[in-house]
């Protein structure tokens, strides 16, 4: 067993592209590289175990299970989403375009949080912590988070407030998703 930099390179000049066929048919391409490249990363750092003459196999369970870690981090995300909208009120969206824009929203305005707020949001909403746990988790006082914690709301809810700027339905202009996840010209 193992492999050493040579063979390895001929490895990856070789398998690389069957590796990375495999994965575009389970993904998008972007996820499809990403997946194939942490493999051969994987590979690489384990290259001393990596079963002679097994390594095609062993690329292909790899990289399936890295495109199943990532399908799972999108839905993560995507149910944090569906939460964090719950949470301020801004309802469930009708039909999948606007729940595409609802999620676009409400990710956006949580990416322009400071990381402390997010922490606190997270802590709370997606993994359904009481105040006094998620203040053990983030190194601080009950009474400290509560008061991380009332202002991450604010700052989220003032900066889902600000919506997106979306082309309207015509394409010729604007418009403005608004707090209620409504569409405003």
């Amino acid at each position: 067993m193992g492999v050493d930099q040579e063979r390895f390179t001929q490895l990856y000049r070789a398998l690389h592209p069957r590796v990375l066929a495999y994965a575009l048919n389970s993904c998008s391409p972007a996820a499809a590289r990403e997946a194939v490249d942490e493999a051969f990363l994987v590979a690489w750092r384990k290259r001393a175990e990596l079963p002679v003459d097994a390594e095609l196999p062993w690329l292909l369970v790899t990289t399936r299970h890295l495109i199943a870690n990532q399908r799972r981090r999108s839905d993560r995300q995507l149910l944090l989403a569906d939460d964090l909208a719950r949470m301020t009120g801004t309802g469930r969206a009708v039909g999948p375009e606007a729940g595409v824009v609802e999620r676009i929203t409400v990710l956006t305005a949580l990416a322009e949080l400071p990381e402390r707020d997010r922490e606190a949001l997270m802590l709370t909403v997606w993994h359904q912590l009481s105040a006094r746990e998620a203040a053990r988790v983030a190194g601080c006082s009950t009474a400290t988070f509560a008061v991380r914690l009332h202002r991450a709301r604010r700052r989220f809810t003032e900066a889902l407030a600000r919506g997106e700027e979306l082309p309207d339905e015509d394409g010729l202009g604007t418009a403005t998703v608004t707090f209620e996840g409504k569409v405003a010209q």
